[in-house]
């Protein structure tokens, strides 16, 4: 919200003097957010000139300038840089005439940009100054001629000050306003802020604004919602009000342009301006229609199936059951609370106008406002809730301006009002201290209230409270709905700096379960292993959700987003590997091409054919049963946490003595291990396939012989078209799955005090058949004499039968009360080897 601080002093007493800076810090301890400071960066002098003669030059280049004379000073007086009352300016502009007003900015001003102004030579001529158009002031974006004073209905003395004249002098405080205060989006609203924080007098507009005329018959309104979302009303309060004989042409004044320019709206036309002007002064938005225009009366309705509309933007619109309409005989005419249709619009041929004004239930804007992507000022204000009791007021103010500026006759209001009366609440004495730890006696609670525009009353053994105040919020308050939020406003009207920061004692018996402790471990065995944490967006598209979230490339089901973010990721993840994939390739793209990286978070897996999220939630403000949070639970697809590693690039760099070493299966591989020893799970290795997975190159994961996921590499193919080379390892794990299934409990092992005894196992097994499962076999033969084995060499070739490979195994006996003899570890060693045999048919290389 941009705030004028001319403006701002209507309503408030602002001290001669007082700057942006001041008035963001009051603002600031109240709980406003400061943005930025605007102005119009203009530094005189800038002055009214008058066009005394002109003529016109056609140039080589095909371009036709005017040699202006322009009287910039009173005759026989000094201009205001120091010139002659009269200067010579080229101007390339062909829509003035002899005699108009213009604004002048002589040698020595400056313009945005910044952009500085100076005598120069141009087109055989010294052109002393410059003649400005309304862009080049920032008074507008017309740049296709300069400004005539005279569109403005503007005629002042030769010399004034033209920054003055145009109000181009102000300043505007920038704010950001959070959800729940909507009414701040207002300068009546900032207005009452200020005077909260500064004790300054405030002056509300809608007290001063006198009783609308009531002459004239008004025009006939219905109030018809069939279908209330949530069991409101669309509309609890819609006021019309006519003005007839307008003059539509007339020009914006130009105090209003430079007011709206700097709280953020272009100027359009006289009648649109003072619709927006209004609802920047009081926080109602406003709508002005055509009255010739309409047919028949005004119903706001819901949409019927099927039903479109054209709106303000040119858009045709396909509408919603829920959409909240404005309609006339003929059908819609306005999505109530958003945008006007363009058939109803007003023109430069209106001369008789319909202004509404109307308080929506905000649920509705909200959800038609995002439905429709059709975010606007007017919805902005809506979805947050506008103060019912502001309407007529506002609608008034409409009108007023409307006689005053386009000279028209107000006449024939309508107010239809179905406003629920405010609801008190109840707050104990003592309360606002217990919360905020700081001593509040009765008479500041009280005296905070009464401020912001409650109405209090003392409240003694009532309603169950043996003491304390009953508080009727105002009605620009709906944000006030609990004692909770009344504690909020004592506590930032008095100050939060009274507030202790105290350190909360944590109850005993509290904090991370045994699934939150080991999804910490893995996260810190990946990063000292050298991975990189990253968080992607849980978005995803059909295609990806089909290559990665699918082992053999079958279709499969997908959460599909109402509203989603990014038209190209309609629907939820069933994979993380995209995601990395996409950091890879981003972060390749800015140089750093060694990369591993991992990310944990939840993958979305719906069952076929199945509908998710059909059920209402529960409204009201009490629990819900554990019958509905069960119906809840059963309408949310399953949602499994996956942790994921991506690795690219080279694990170890070419330095002295030492090739370079490429990232591949080895590496994920190594961080399953990592993951294994950190949630305490055996991960078993065997010879998997994925459709987007490198044939021969790809490890199916199990765990307590059940699937949890894969390694592997990359299909090349795949990875080119991704951007990155050609060969890039993954992994992807069932990270619940697998610290469900893991039975390792760690422990510590005394270090052994006795020698080892090491051995080699040559196996000639069949090519078919895993290492892995020969390795189990190994160390469940060998028994508890084997300390440690490890896979040194996997040779085929010549020596080795057809069909056959030779896998020799390092292994490492040790006692725990006596030195091993060599008996003792080869007789272990055998009955590994034994064992191995029965199993998978390996035989002892010879």
């Amino acid at each position: 919200m941009r705030v004028p601080l001319s403006w701002l002093a209507e309503f408030v007493e602002l001290v001669p003097g007082t700057t942006p800076e001041q008035v963001h810090a009051a603002l600031v301890e109240l709980g406003l957010e400061e943005e930025g400071v605007h102005t119009f960066d203009l530094v005189g002098p800038i002055v009214v000139g008058e066009v005394l003669e002109f003529v016109e030059e056609p140039q080589s280049n095909g371009k036709t300038i005017r040699w202006c004379q322009v009287r910039v000073a009173p005759d026989g007086e000094t201009a205001a840089d120091g010139g002659e009352a009269v200067h010579g300016i080229v101007c390339g502009a062909r829509n003035f005439f002899v005699g108009d007003k213009v604004v002048v900015t002589l040698p020595g001003a400056v313009l945005p940009g910044p952009f500085p102004i100076a005598a120069r030579k141009t087109y055989g001529h010294v052109s002393d100054g410059m003649i400005a158009s309304a862009r080049e002031l920032g008074l507008g974006e017309d740049h296709d001629g300069i400004l005539r004073l005279s569109t403005l209905g503007i005629d002042a003395p030769v010399g004034t000050d033209a920054i003055e004249l145009l109000g181009l002098d102000d300043t505007a405080v920038e704010l950001n306003v959070t959800p729940d205060r909507g009414y701040a989006f207002s300068i009546r609203g900032v207005a009452r802020e200020y005077s909260h924080a500064t004790g300054a007098a405030f002056r509300d507009p809608a007290l001063v604004m006198p009783a609308p005329d009531a002459a004239g018959a008004p025009f006939p309104v219905e109030l018809r919602d069939e279908a209330p979302i949530r069991g409101r009303a669309g509309a609890a309060v819609f006021t019309t009000q006519v003005v007839r004989g307008v003059e539509p042409t007339r020009p914006t004044p130009a105090w209003m342009i430079a007011r709206l320019k700097l709280a953020g709206i272009r100027s359009l036309s006289l009648l649109v301006d003072i619709t927006n002007y209004v609802m920047l002064e009081f926080g109602q938005p406003t709508h002005a229609y055509d009255l010739d225009k309409l047919q028949g009366g005004i119903v706001v309705r819901r949409a019927t199936p099927g039903e479109k509309i054209t709106t303000l933007d040119e858009k045709e619109r396909a509408l919603h059951v829920e959409d909240l309409l404005i309609a006339d005989d003929r059908g819609a005419i306005g999505i109530a609370g958003i945008m006007g249709g363009a058939e109803t619009e007003i023109s430069d041929t209106t001369t008789n106008v319909l202004i509404e004004a109307a308080n929506f239930d905000p649920v509705s804007i909200a959800r038609s406002a995002r439905r429709h992507k059709l975010p606007s000022e007017a919805s902005k204000r809506n979805e947050r809730g506008v103060d019912p009791e502001i309407a007529a007021a506002a609608s008034a103010r409409v009108a007023q301006l409307m006689v005053e500026l386009a000279g028209g006759t107000a006449e024939g209001v309508s107010v239809l009002a179905d406003v629920p009366a405010r609801q008190a609440i109840v707050l104990p004495r003592g309360f606002v201290t217990r919360v905020t730890g700081v001593d509040y006696d009765d008479a500041e609670v009280r005296a905070s209230l009464e401020k912001i525009g409650a109405t209090v009353a003392d409240l003694g053994g009532h309603d169950g409270v043996d003491d304390g105040f009953s508080v009727v919020p105002p009605s620009w308050r709906p944000d006030l709905t609990g004692r909770e939020e009344l504690v909020e406003e004592v506590a930032r009207l008095g100050g939060y700096e009274r507030i202790p920061s105290v350190l909360p004692v944590a109850p005993p018996g509290r904090g991370l379960t045994r699934s939150q402790r080991i999804r910490r471990r893995v996260s810190d065995a990946l990063a000292v292993g050298g991975a990189t944490e990253v968080l992607s967006f849980p978005f995803a598209n059909e295609a990806d959700n089909l290559q990665y979230g699918s082992a053999d490339g079958s279709p499969v089901a997908s959460v599909r987003l109402a509203n989603a973010l990014d038209a190209t990721n309609p629907v939820l993840r069933r994979s993380l590997l995209p995601g990395l994939i996409a950091a890879a390739k981003r972060n390749r793209s800015r140089g750093l091409v060694d990369l591993g990286l991992f990310e944990q978070g939840l993958v979305f897996l719906p069952e076929a054919g199945r509908e998710y999220g059909t059920r209402e939630l529960p409204v009201g403000a009490s629990l819900p049963g554990d019958e509905t949070v069960a119906e809840l639970n059963d309408g949310i697809p399953p949602q499994p946490r996956h942790v994921a590693a991506l690795f690219v690039g080279e694990t170890v760099t070419k330095q002295p003595g030492q090739a370079a070493i490429a990232a591949g299966i080895v590496d994920a591989l190594d961080a399953v291990r990592r993951i294994g020893l950190a949630i305490g799970a055996e991960f078993e290795v065997v010879q998997g396939a994925h459709h987007a997975m490198h044939p021969g190159r790809t490890a199916e994961l199990r765990v307590a012989g059940r699937s949890v996921g894969l390694a592997g590499e990359l299909l090349p193919a795949i990875a080119e078209e991704a951007d990155l080379p050609r060969v890039v390892a993954v992994l992807e794990l069932d990270l619940d799955a697998a610290i469900g299934l893991a039975t390792v409990q760690p422990e510590a092992r005394a270090i052994g005090t006795f020698p080892a005894a090491t051995q080699d196992l040559s196996l000639v097994v069949g090519v078919d058949v895993p290492a892995a499962v020969v390795a189990a076999s190994v160390v469940e033969g060998a028994g508890e004499l084997l300390e440690a084995l490890h896979l040194v060499d996997d040779y085929r070739g010549q020596g080795v039968p057809a069909g056959s490979k030779s896998l020799t195994f390092a292994l490492r006996f040790r006692a725990a009360d006596r030195t091993l003899t060599a008996a003792e570890a080869s007789e272990a060693k055998l009955a590994g080897a034994a064992l191995a045999g029965e199993r998978t048919g390996a035989a002892i290389r010879e």
